[in-house]
């Protein structure tokens, strides 16, 4: 297993590239894009971060005292704005009053217990506290999204029965503990889905097109 998902990293970055993965200047972007890309477009997402970035509230002090209504009104874009206001401002608390808002102590905190805290604020589930430890923290974990789960579906690598854990760990037992490749990994998979592995699968012209169900 680990030879064969080696070669499928590789055969995708030659074919599309380095994705630079995850969008977002700063820690604080990338972690308020976790949240806000739920059950949405990223087109979307960008334009509620644009207008947090136009009211100069893309801090996590700004963030902490802002009203939940104002902060609502900011992020109505990425849709579910109330849903998502209520989880941001839950995950901004936890920052500001166990960090002191302060991103770099958290980087210093063992991963697994990184992820236990975030899985313990309400509307924070795996997919998103695993996207902040990958991407805002920089820390070696595989996310499982909805792409991954098609990918290795319509790959025939499982069958579809297996929960976000045991995908999970199908990654992680079988590829070495690297941030870059988790990272560009992840990345690929949903440039390979948004292209070709659909839910009625492109097979002509994918660069995976031979290692489809071997």
């Amino acid at each position: 297993m680990q030879k064969r998902l080696l070669n499928i990293f590789h055969t995708l970055l030659e074919s599309f590239g380095k994705r630079n993965w995850w969008p977002g200047e700063t820690e604080i972007e990338i972690i308020i894009g976790a949240v806000l890309t739920q059950n949405t477009s990223w087109k979307n997402v960008e334009k509620a971060i644009n207008n947090l970035r136009n009211d100069n509230a893309l801090n996590i002090d700004v963030l902490y005292k802002m009203d939940r209504e104002r902060l609502a009104y900011l992020i109505k874009p990425s849709g579910f704005y109330n849903i998502k206001s209520i989880r941001l401002m839950n995950l901004i608390n936890v920052l500001y009053d166990d960090m002191s808002g302060n991103i770099d102590d958290l980087k210093e905190i063992d991963m697994w217990i990184i992820r236990d805290k975030l899985l313990r604020i309400n509307g924070i589930g795996r997919e998103t506290a695993d996207s902040i430890i990958l991407y805002a923290l920089n820390k070696p974990i595989f996310v499982i999204d909805a792409y991954t789960k098609r990918f290795l579906n319509n790959h025939g690598i499982h069958g579809g029965n297996k929960s976000y854990d045991e995908l999970q760990d199908l990654f992680m037992k079988n590829l070495p503990h690297d941030t870059y490749l988790f990272n560009e990994f992840h990345a690929l998979i949903v440039c390979l889905c948004q292209r070709f592995c659909k839910k009625v699968p492109l097979c002509k012209g994918c660069p995976l097109e031979r290692d489809f169900m071997v």
